[in-house]
Protein backbone atom coordinates (compact mmCIF):
# COMPACT_ATOMS: atom_id res chain seq x y z
CA UNK A 1 0.00 0.00 0.00
CA UNK A 2 1.24 3.19 -0.47
CA UNK A 3 1.94 5.98 1.93
CA UNK A 4 -0.37 8.48 2.97
CA UNK A 5 0.25 11.92 1.70
CA UNK A 6 -1.23 14.35 3.91
CA UNK A 7 -0.37 17.57 6.07
CA UNK A 8 1.89 15.28 8.23
CA UNK A 9 3.64 13.01 5.87
CA UNK A 10 4.19 16.05 3.48
CA UNK A 11 5.94 18.25 6.93
CA UNK A 12 8.18 15.17 7.43
CA UNK A 13 9.00 15.14 3.70
CA UNK A 14 9.58 18.68 3.75
CA UNK A 15 11.95 18.54 6.85
CA UNK A 16 14.15 15.53 5.28
CA UNK A 17 14.29 17.89 2.17
CA UNK A 18 15.79 20.68 4.60
CA UNK A 19 18.34 18.02 5.78
CA UNK A 20 19.31 16.93 2.68
CA UNK A 21 19.69 20.73 0.96
CA UNK A 22 22.02 21.28 4.00
CA UNK A 23 24.38 18.74 3.34
CA UNK A 24 24.62 19.42 0.02
CA UNK A 25 25.08 22.73 0.02
CA UNK A 26 27.78 22.54 2.72
CA UNK A 27 28.99 19.20 2.69
CA UNK A 28 29.77 16.94 5.60
CA UNK A 29 28.13 17.94 8.59
CA UNK A 30 28.09 16.62 12.42
CA UNK A 31 24.63 16.84 13.75
CA UNK A 32 25.00 19.65 15.89
CA UNK A 33 25.92 21.29 13.44
CA UNK A 34 22.24 20.02 11.28
CA UNK A 35 20.54 21.16 14.24
CA UNK A 36 21.87 24.77 14.58
CA UNK A 37 21.54 25.14 10.71
CA UNK A 38 17.95 23.47 10.39
CA UNK A 39 16.21 24.73 13.30
CA UNK A 40 14.09 21.83 13.83
CA UNK A 41 14.57 20.27 17.14
CA UNK A 42 17.13 17.50 18.72
CA UNK A 43 14.28 14.09 18.67
CA UNK A 44 13.00 15.61 15.04
CA UNK A 45 16.40 15.79 13.55
CA UNK A 46 17.42 12.43 15.05
CA UNK A 47 14.31 10.61 13.71
CA UNK A 48 14.82 11.99 10.33
CA UNK A 49 18.54 11.18 10.14
CA UNK A 50 17.75 7.62 11.03
CA UNK A 51 15.47 7.50 7.95
CA UNK A 52 17.79 9.16 5.71
CA UNK A 53 20.83 6.80 7.13
CA UNK A 54 18.11 3.39 7.07
CA UNK A 55 17.21 4.35 3.66
CA UNK A 56 20.63 4.99 2.41
CA UNK A 57 20.38 8.77 0.90
CA UNK A 58 22.84 9.82 3.79
CA UNK A 59 26.32 8.09 4.78
CA UNK A 60 28.48 8.71 7.83
CA UNK A 61 31.40 10.71 6.39
CA UNK A 62 35.34 10.25 7.48
CA UNK A 63 36.09 11.45 11.31
CA UNK A 64 37.21 14.94 11.54
CA UNK A 65 40.41 15.62 13.50
CA UNK A 66 39.75 17.36 16.96
CA UNK A 67 41.80 18.81 19.51
CA UNK A 68 43.21 16.37 22.17
CA UNK A 69 41.56 16.05 25.35
CA UNK A 70 37.75 16.85 23.81
CA UNK A 71 36.43 13.76 23.57
CA UNK A 72 36.05 11.18 20.28
CA UNK A 73 35.43 13.12 17.23
CA UNK A 74 32.67 14.07 16.06
CA UNK A 75 30.76 11.38 13.27
CA UNK A 76 29.69 13.62 10.33
CA UNK A 77 27.38 12.64 7.79
CA UNK A 78 27.06 13.56 4.03
CA UNK A 79 25.18 12.44 1.04
CA UNK A 80 25.46 9.18 -0.38
CA UNK A 81 26.28 9.28 -4.26
CA UNK A 82 24.88 6.16 -5.10
CA UNK A 83 21.73 6.25 -3.18
CA UNK A 84 20.17 6.84 -6.60
CA UNK A 85 19.71 9.24 -9.55
CA UNK A 86 17.35 11.78 -10.42
CA UNK A 87 16.33 11.40 -14.10
CA UNK A 88 15.19 13.60 -16.73
CA UNK A 89 14.03 13.03 -19.71
CA UNK A 90 13.35 15.18 -23.47
CA UNK A 91 10.99 14.20 -25.50
CA UNK A 92 11.36 16.45 -28.37
CA UNK A 93 9.22 16.25 -31.82
CA UNK A 94 12.36 14.61 -33.48
CA UNK A 95 14.75 13.47 -31.42
CA UNK A 96 15.37 12.03 -27.07
CA UNK A 97 17.80 13.31 -24.73
CA UNK A 98 18.40 12.26 -21.08
CA UNK A 99 20.35 13.38 -18.46
CA UNK A 100 21.23 11.87 -14.91
CA UNK A 101 22.11 13.48 -11.72
CA UNK A 102 23.17 11.36 -8.10
CA UNK A 103 22.39 12.58 -4.87
CA UNK A 104 24.84 14.91 -4.57
CA UNK A 105 23.94 16.70 -7.63
CA UNK A 106 26.81 15.60 -9.70
CA UNK A 107 25.91 15.27 -13.17
CA UNK A 108 25.86 11.08 -14.06
CA UNK A 109 25.58 11.66 -17.97
CA UNK A 110 23.41 13.00 -20.82
CA UNK A 111 22.98 11.28 -23.98
CA UNK A 112 21.11 12.08 -26.70
CA UNK A 113 19.57 10.41 -30.42
CA UNK A 114 17.61 11.03 -33.24
CA UNK A 115 14.31 9.53 -34.02
CA UNK A 116 11.52 9.90 -36.88
CA UNK A 117 8.87 12.65 -35.65
CA UNK A 118 5.48 9.71 -35.89
CA UNK A 119 8.20 7.32 -34.04
CA UNK A 120 5.35 5.32 -31.71
CA UNK A 121 5.36 5.94 -27.89
CA UNK A 122 5.79 2.95 -27.29
CA UNK A 123 9.41 3.49 -29.09
CA UNK A 124 9.94 6.19 -27.79
CA UNK A 125 9.61 4.73 -24.02
CA UNK A 126 11.88 2.11 -25.30
CA UNK A 127 14.61 4.43 -26.63
CA UNK A 128 14.68 6.09 -23.45
CA UNK A 129 15.30 3.44 -21.13
CA UNK A 130 18.04 2.75 -23.05
CA UNK A 131 19.81 5.93 -23.09
CA UNK A 132 19.07 5.71 -19.39
CA UNK A 133 20.64 2.72 -18.81
CA UNK A 134 23.55 3.23 -21.23
CA UNK A 135 24.22 6.55 -18.10
CA UNK A 136 23.47 4.49 -15.25
CA UNK A 137 25.59 1.31 -15.98
CA UNK A 138 22.47 -1.12 -17.18
CA UNK A 139 20.69 -0.41 -13.80
CA UNK A 140 18.83 2.55 -12.63
CA UNK A 141 18.81 3.16 -9.35
CA UNK A 142 16.59 6.11 -8.52
CA UNK A 143 16.34 5.47 -4.97
CA UNK A 144 16.26 8.21 -2.42
CA UNK A 145 15.19 10.09 -5.91
CA UNK A 146 12.24 8.02 -6.52
CA UNK A 147 10.63 10.22 -9.75
CA UNK A 148 11.48 11.08 -13.38
CA UNK A 149 11.22 14.71 -14.40
CA UNK A 150 9.80 14.36 -18.45
CA UNK A 151 9.64 17.49 -20.50
CA UNK A 152 7.11 16.96 -23.86
CA UNK A 153 5.98 19.17 -27.33
CA UNK A 154 3.22 21.46 -26.33
CA UNK A 155 1.33 22.86 -23.16
CA UNK A 156 0.82 21.04 -20.00
CA UNK A 157 -1.61 21.77 -17.65
CA UNK A 158 -0.86 22.37 -13.99
CA UNK A 159 -2.12 19.69 -11.24
CA UNK A 160 -4.82 22.03 -10.35
CA UNK A 161 -6.30 21.14 -13.77
CA UNK A 162 -7.19 22.69 -16.83
CA UNK A 163 -7.64 21.65 -20.89
CA UNK A 164 -4.38 20.71 -21.44
CA UNK A 165 -2.64 17.42 -20.21
CA UNK A 166 0.21 17.17 -22.77
CA UNK A 167 0.44 17.26 -26.60
CA UNK A 168 0.06 13.91 -28.30
CA UNK A 169 -0.45 15.21 -31.41
CA UNK A 170 1.19 13.61 -34.46
CA UNK A 171 -0.15 16.56 -36.88
CA UNK A 172 3.17 18.11 -38.02
CA UNK A 173 2.65 21.09 -35.97
CA UNK A 174 6.24 22.62 -34.71
CA UNK A 175 8.40 21.42 -31.87
CA UNK A 176 7.10 24.25 -29.45
CA UNK A 177 3.99 24.35 -31.31
CA UNK A 178 0.52 25.04 -29.83
CA UNK A 179 -1.86 23.85 -32.51
CA UNK A 180 -5.30 21.41 -31.81
CA UNK A 181 -6.99 20.37 -28.84
CA UNK A 182 -5.23 17.88 -26.81
CA UNK A 183 -7.29 15.14 -25.06
CA UNK A 184 -7.22 14.80 -21.53
CA UNK A 185 -5.78 12.45 -19.06
CA UNK A 186 -2.26 11.03 -18.57
CA UNK A 187 0.25 11.87 -21.13
CA UNK A 188 1.27 8.59 -22.65
CA UNK A 189 5.00 9.28 -21.75
CA UNK A 190 3.85 9.24 -18.13
CA UNK A 191 1.63 6.34 -18.65
CA UNK A 192 4.45 3.99 -20.18
CA UNK A 193 7.59 5.03 -17.98
CA UNK A 194 5.39 4.48 -14.78
CA UNK A 195 5.09 1.23 -15.91
CA UNK A 196 8.39 0.92 -16.89
CA UNK A 197 10.50 2.50 -14.00
CA UNK A 198 7.63 1.86 -10.95
CA UNK A 199 7.76 5.57 -10.11
CA UNK A 200 6.19 9.08 -10.34
CA UNK A 201 6.38 10.93 -13.35
CA UNK A 202 6.70 15.05 -13.69
CA UNK A 203 5.68 16.56 -16.81
CA UNK A 204 6.13 20.14 -17.99
CA UNK A 205 6.23 21.51 -21.64
CA UNK A 206 10.01 20.83 -22.78
CA UNK A 207 10.94 24.41 -23.59
CA UNK A 208 9.92 25.66 -20.17
CA UNK A 209 11.63 23.09 -18.95
CA UNK A 210 14.83 24.00 -20.77
CA UNK A 211 14.36 27.51 -19.68
CA UNK A 212 14.77 26.38 -16.21
CA UNK A 213 17.63 24.57 -16.90
CA UNK A 214 19.62 27.28 -18.53
CA UNK A 215 18.31 29.47 -15.45
CA UNK A 216 19.51 26.79 -13.00
CA UNK A 217 23.06 25.57 -15.05
CA UNK A 218 22.94 27.40 -18.00
CA UNK A 219 23.58 30.75 -19.74
CA UNK A 220 21.25 32.50 -17.19
CA UNK A 221 22.19 30.81 -13.72
CA UNK A 222 21.41 33.50 -10.77
CA UNK A 223 19.58 35.90 -12.90
CA UNK A 224 15.83 37.03 -11.75
CA UNK A 225 14.31 37.77 -14.48
CA UNK A 226 14.73 35.96 -18.09
CA UNK A 227 13.58 35.39 -21.58
CA UNK A 228 14.02 31.79 -22.84
CA UNK A 229 13.49 31.60 -26.61
CA UNK A 230 14.20 28.59 -28.46
CA UNK A 231 14.48 28.08 -32.20
CA UNK A 232 14.50 24.34 -33.58
CA UNK A 233 11.76 22.67 -35.39
CA UNK A 234 9.48 24.99 -33.74
CA UNK A 235 9.72 28.08 -31.96
CA UNK A 236 8.67 28.83 -28.44
CA UNK A 237 10.31 29.55 -25.11
CA UNK A 238 10.38 30.64 -21.35
CA UNK A 239 9.80 33.28 -18.79
CA UNK A 240 11.79 33.69 -15.16
CA UNK A 241 9.83 36.50 -13.54
CA UNK A 242 11.47 37.78 -10.46
CA UNK A 243 13.35 34.69 -9.71
CA UNK A 244 10.25 32.20 -10.33
CA UNK A 245 9.67 30.18 -13.44
CA UNK A 246 6.55 31.11 -14.96
CA UNK A 247 3.97 28.63 -16.22
CA UNK A 248 0.90 30.66 -17.07
CA UNK A 249 -2.78 29.69 -17.01
CA UNK A 250 -3.11 26.33 -18.97
CA UNK A 251 0.53 25.97 -19.12
CA UNK A 252 0.19 28.06 -21.72
CA UNK A 253 3.26 31.01 -20.89
CA UNK A 254 5.75 30.64 -23.75
CA UNK A 255 4.51 30.24 -26.85
CA UNK A 256 6.39 33.54 -28.17
CA UNK A 257 6.50 31.02 -31.89
CA UNK A 258 2.85 32.03 -32.40
CA UNK A 259 3.20 35.57 -31.76
CA UNK A 260 2.62 37.61 -36.12
CA UNK A 261 5.36 38.85 -37.82
CA UNK A 262 4.08 38.75 -40.97
CA UNK A 263 -0.37 39.56 -41.53
CA UNK A 264 0.56 38.00 -45.25
CA UNK A 265 2.58 35.27 -44.37
CA UNK A 266 2.09 31.45 -44.15
CA UNK A 267 -0.31 28.83 -42.45
CA UNK A 268 0.69 28.17 -38.89
CA UNK A 269 0.01 24.68 -38.00
CA UNK A 270 -1.41 26.27 -34.61
CA UNK A 271 -4.43 28.05 -36.91
CA UNK A 272 -2.70 31.57 -37.63
CA UNK A 273 -0.89 33.06 -40.19
CA UNK A 274 2.62 34.37 -40.22
CA UNK A 275 3.79 33.62 -37.10
CA UNK A 276 7.37 33.57 -35.79
CA UNK A 277 7.25 29.93 -36.50
CA UNK A 278 6.49 30.40 -39.94
CA UNK A 279 9.62 32.16 -40.49
CA UNK A 280 12.31 31.05 -37.62
CA UNK A 281 11.70 27.67 -37.14
CA UNK A 282 14.39 24.88 -38.92
CA UNK A 283 12.46 23.98 -41.97
CA UNK A 284 11.39 27.47 -42.31
CA UNK A 285 14.44 28.59 -42.61
CA UNK A 286 16.04 25.88 -44.66
CA UNK A 287 12.97 26.03 -47.20
CA UNK A 288 13.95 30.29 -47.55
CA UNK A 289 18.27 29.34 -47.95
CA UNK A 290 16.96 26.98 -51.00
CA UNK A 291 14.68 29.24 -52.57
CA UNK A 292 17.42 31.90 -52.41
CA UNK A 293 19.58 29.51 -54.41
CA UNK A 294 21.23 27.11 -51.20
CA UNK A 295 21.55 23.94 -51.08
CA UNK A 296 21.95 22.82 -47.11
CA UNK A 297 20.43 20.14 -46.39
CA UNK A 298 20.66 21.21 -42.28
CA UNK A 299 21.47 23.66 -40.22
CA UNK A 300 25.14 22.88 -39.79
CA UNK A 301 25.50 23.06 -43.27
CA UNK A 302 23.86 26.55 -42.78
CA UNK A 303 26.06 27.22 -40.74
CA UNK A 304 29.44 26.17 -42.74
CA UNK A 305 28.05 28.21 -45.64
CA UNK A 306 27.26 31.05 -43.14
CA UNK A 307 30.25 30.48 -41.66
CA UNK A 308 32.23 30.95 -45.05
CA UNK A 309 30.43 33.88 -46.54
CA UNK A 310 27.97 32.58 -48.31
CA UNK A 311 25.33 35.84 -49.57
CA UNK A 312 22.28 33.41 -49.89
CA UNK A 313 22.78 32.36 -46.47
CA UNK A 314 23.90 35.15 -44.51
CA UNK A 315 20.60 37.43 -46.23
CA UNK A 316 18.77 34.53 -44.69
CA UNK A 317 20.09 34.60 -41.83
CA UNK A 318 20.03 38.09 -41.19
CA UNK A 319 15.99 38.59 -42.36
CA UNK A 320 15.07 35.90 -39.68
CA UNK A 321 17.32 37.43 -37.14
CA UNK A 322 15.63 40.70 -37.64
CA UNK A 323 11.79 39.27 -37.39
CA UNK A 324 13.39 37.63 -34.30
CA UNK A 325 14.99 40.45 -32.83
CA UNK A 326 11.76 42.53 -33.15
CA UNK A 327 9.62 40.41 -31.43
CA UNK A 328 12.25 39.80 -28.52
CA UNK A 329 11.63 44.03 -28.17
CA UNK A 330 8.22 43.79 -28.24
CA UNK A 331 8.58 40.74 -25.51
CA UNK A 332 11.31 43.06 -22.95
CA UNK A 333 8.88 46.16 -23.55
CA UNK A 334 6.33 44.03 -22.08
CA UNK A 335 8.38 41.66 -19.43
CA UNK A 336 11.26 43.42 -18.73
CA UNK A 337 13.74 41.16 -18.38
CA UNK A 338 17.86 41.56 -17.73
CA UNK A 339 18.55 38.53 -19.71
CA UNK A 340 17.65 36.96 -23.10
CA UNK A 341 19.12 33.55 -23.61
CA UNK A 342 18.56 32.33 -27.13
CA UNK A 343 18.86 28.21 -27.84
CA UNK A 344 17.64 25.46 -30.14
CA UNK A 345 19.97 24.27 -33.63
CA UNK A 346 19.27 27.66 -35.07
CA UNK A 347 21.76 29.40 -32.76
CA UNK A 348 24.34 27.26 -33.59
CA UNK A 349 24.56 29.64 -36.91
CA UNK A 350 26.51 31.90 -34.39
CA UNK A 351 26.50 35.34 -35.56
CA UNK A 352 25.06 35.52 -38.78
CA UNK A 353 21.99 35.26 -36.67
CA UNK A 354 22.75 36.63 -33.62
CA UNK A 355 23.97 40.01 -34.21
CA UNK A 356 21.19 40.91 -36.49
CA UNK A 357 19.09 39.69 -33.79
CA UNK A 358 20.66 41.87 -31.54
CA UNK A 359 20.37 45.01 -34.11
CA UNK A 360 16.85 44.73 -33.97
CA UNK A 361 16.43 44.26 -30.45
CA UNK A 362 18.34 47.59 -29.92
CA UNK A 363 16.36 49.05 -32.17
CA UNK A 364 12.82 48.79 -30.96
CA UNK A 365 13.27 48.23 -27.29
CA UNK A 366 12.32 50.99 -24.93
CA UNK A 367 15.63 53.39 -24.81
CA UNK A 368 15.41 53.13 -21.24
CA UNK A 369 16.26 49.11 -21.21
CA UNK A 370 18.52 49.42 -24.40
CA UNK A 371 21.82 49.12 -22.68
CA UNK A 372 20.50 47.22 -19.52
CA UNK A 373 19.46 43.99 -21.41
CA UNK A 374 21.55 41.07 -22.35
CA UNK A 375 21.40 39.06 -25.22
CA UNK A 376 23.28 35.73 -24.22
CA UNK A 377 23.42 32.29 -26.52
CA UNK A 378 22.44 29.01 -25.04
CA UNK A 379 25.31 27.58 -23.10
CA UNK A 380 23.41 23.44 -22.26
CA UNK A 381 22.88 22.66 -25.46
CA UNK A 382 20.24 19.90 -26.39
CA UNK A 383 20.33 18.33 -22.59
CA UNK A 384 18.71 21.50 -21.73
CA UNK A 385 15.17 20.23 -21.61
CA UNK A 386 16.47 16.98 -20.12
CA UNK A 387 18.30 18.70 -16.85
CA UNK A 388 14.90 21.00 -16.67
CA UNK A 389 13.06 17.89 -15.81
CA UNK A 390 15.78 16.73 -13.28
CA UNK A 391 15.45 20.52 -11.13
CA UNK A 392 11.33 19.58 -11.73
CA UNK A 393 12.10 16.38 -9.77
CA UNK A 394 14.10 17.93 -6.96
CA UNK A 395 12.03 21.06 -7.08
CA UNK A 396 14.70 22.58 -4.59
CA UNK A 397 15.38 26.25 -6.95
CA UNK A 398 14.41 28.77 -5.88
CA UNK A 399 12.49 29.68 -9.64
CA UNK A 400 10.32 26.95 -8.49
CA UNK A 401 8.77 28.19 -5.20
CA UNK A 402 5.57 29.56 -6.27
CA UNK A 403 5.71 26.46 -9.43
CA UNK A 404 3.64 23.40 -8.98
CA UNK A 405 5.26 19.99 -8.50
CA UNK A 406 4.01 19.09 -12.11
CA UNK A 407 1.54 16.47 -12.85
CA UNK A 408 1.75 13.05 -11.44
CA UNK A 409 0.56 10.07 -13.07
CA UNK A 410 -1.65 8.91 -10.22
CA UNK A 411 -2.21 11.06 -6.99
CA UNK A 412 -1.20 8.20 -4.50
CA UNK A 413 2.34 7.37 -5.46
CA UNK A 414 4.69 8.46 -2.79
CA UNK A 415 7.67 10.06 -3.33
CA UNK A 416 9.54 10.38 -0.18
CA UNK A 417 13.40 11.37 -0.49
CA UNK A 418 14.08 8.25 1.77
CA UNK A 419 12.22 5.28 0.46
CA UNK A 420 13.45 2.82 -2.11
CA UNK A 421 10.77 1.11 -2.88
CA UNK A 422 8.86 1.10 -6.20
CA UNK A 423 5.86 2.00 -5.62
CA UNK A 424 2.79 -0.19 -6.59
CA UNK A 425 0.56 -0.04 -9.41
CA UNK A 426 -2.86 0.57 -8.67
CA UNK A 427 -5.33 -1.98 -8.45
Amino acid sequence: MSQPRGPLSQLRRGHEELVLGLLRKHGPLSRGELGRRCGLSRTTLYDILAELVAGGAVVTASERETPRGRGRPAETLTLNPDAGQAIGIDFARRGLHVAAINLAHEIVGSASEPHDADLPWEQRVELAGRLVGSLTGGTLSLGALSAIGVGVVGPVAGPAGGPKEGDTRDDGAGEDGAGGEEPAGPHPAQVLLRERFGVPVLLDNNTRLAALGEAIWGAAAGVRDVLYLRLSHGVGGGLVVGGSLHRGAYGLSGEFGHITVDQDGARCDCGGTGCLETVASIRAVLDAYRAAGGHAGDVPGLAKAAGAGDAAALAVLDGVGTGIGGVLAALCNAIGPSVIVVGGELAETGTALMDPIERALRAHVMPVSRHRVSLRRATLGEVAGALGGIALVLHESPLLSRYPAGPELTEDLPMTPHDTRPAKENS
